[in-house]
């Protein structure tokens, strides 16, 4: 009997179908050290607990996409060990922030199918929920991706494709309890700027750039516990490596700091798609575009719904060509909630 496994093909998979994700991982104050490493990550309500209890918390949460990732590569190795492109996001919401020492584990369900018709892959939807070592809920996101079928010759599941929300409504953010921003600390926080001062329609060049390098986005993939082969086995693809996905998303998260400083907290994730492929040697800069405001329930807290958009060049604001499809140069479209003081 064999002791190893080729992970999942697309074949392996029906809808219904619970897989709980080996290995729970404990995370902690390394964890922040690294990601803050890897990327010029710093929003102050994850970077100084004295910041963050001065906003209600009882210290300093972990990066909302180290959860993130943390839950994600749980996944791997049971959903996109064999994918060929990780596709999009939908329905994610951050449910409970994460503390150092939290140990983490993750669950997925299927909830659709869809062969290619090239007869040779297939499009696995999934909800996974992560929680903690006290089973609560922390994390849960549905995404989908496009897996390698083990024999061409397979019969067809059912299509089944799942009916998701286009976004988040606000009523169904989370706000961590306890959050307060009525004395918020605009000059600790680095920018002025609050939920008045964003419009509508705004579009917020982030400036800067940072160049992928193919040892930082090898760290990062290992650090998540990501297996994939696109991102490790140079002969998995034509092109070779890919880079993570979610390291784009982290890049890109962390540039817009310069003009969102105070867009604190990542809350909901309302939609995400990888444009087209990053490889090392590419320059990821980032913009981003107002899409709504609403108002919460704690104390001086307001939410923005935002598009992040990473690109490896090309004008602010600019998406798609006439055709409607992404330029070429856009790596990453990403619509999200994140909290901001009032």
């Amino acid at each position: 009997m064999s002791k190893t496994t080729a992970g999942r093909f697309f074949e392996d998979y029906h809808v219904g179908q619970v897989i709980e994700h080996a290995v729970p991982r404990t995370v902690g104050a390394g964890e922040r050290a690294l990601y803050h490493a890897l990327y010029p990550a710093r929003h102050a309500l994850y970077s100084s607990d004295a910041f963050a209890r001065a906003c209600g918390l009882a210290a300093s949460p972990l990066d909302d996409l180290i959860a993130f990732h943390t839950v994600f590569g749980k996944t791997v190795p049971d959903i996109s060990l064999n994918a060929l492109a990780n596709l999009g996001y939908a329905e994610g919401r951050w449910l409970a922030p994460v503390w150092p020492g939290d140990t983490l584990r993750s669950v997925s369900e299927v909830i659709g199918l869809k062969q290619n018709s090239n007869g040779k892959s297939g499009v696995v939807w999934v909800r996974t929920q992560g929680a903690n070592q006290h089973g609560q809920p922390v994390l849960d996101y549905v995404r989908w991706v496009m897996v390698r079928k083990r024999d061409a010759d397979a019969p067809a599941p059912e299509t089944c494709i799942p009916n998701l929300a286009s976004a988040l409504d606000a009523e169904e953010l989370i706000v961590p309890e306890g959050l307060d921003f009525s004395a918020y600390d605009f000059a600790l926080a680095g920018e002025p700027h609050r939920w008045g001062d964003y419009a509508v329609g705004e579009v917020i060049d982030h400036v800067d750039g940072v160049t992928i390098e193919e040892a930082e986005h090898m760290m990062a993939t290992r650090l998540w516990q990501n297996t994939a082969k696109v991102h490790f086995d140079a002969t998995a693809r034509e092109n070779g490596r890919l880079i993570y996905g979610g390291h784009v998303i982290s890049m890109a998260r962390a540039l817009s700091f310069n003009g969102l400083a105070n867009a604190q907290m990542i809350v909901g994730l309302n939609g995400g798609a990888h444009a087209n492929p990053c490889h090392a040697g590419d320059t990821v800069r980032a913009w981003s575009e107002v899409l709504d405001r609403a108002e919460t329930a704690a104390p001086g807290v307001g939410a923005l719904r935002l598009r992040l958009v990473a690109t490896k060049g090309g004008a602010a604001g600019v998406l798609k060509g006439e055709d409607g499809r992404y330029l070429p140069e856009v790596l990453l479209d990403l619509d999200y909630w994140a909290l901001i003081p009032m």
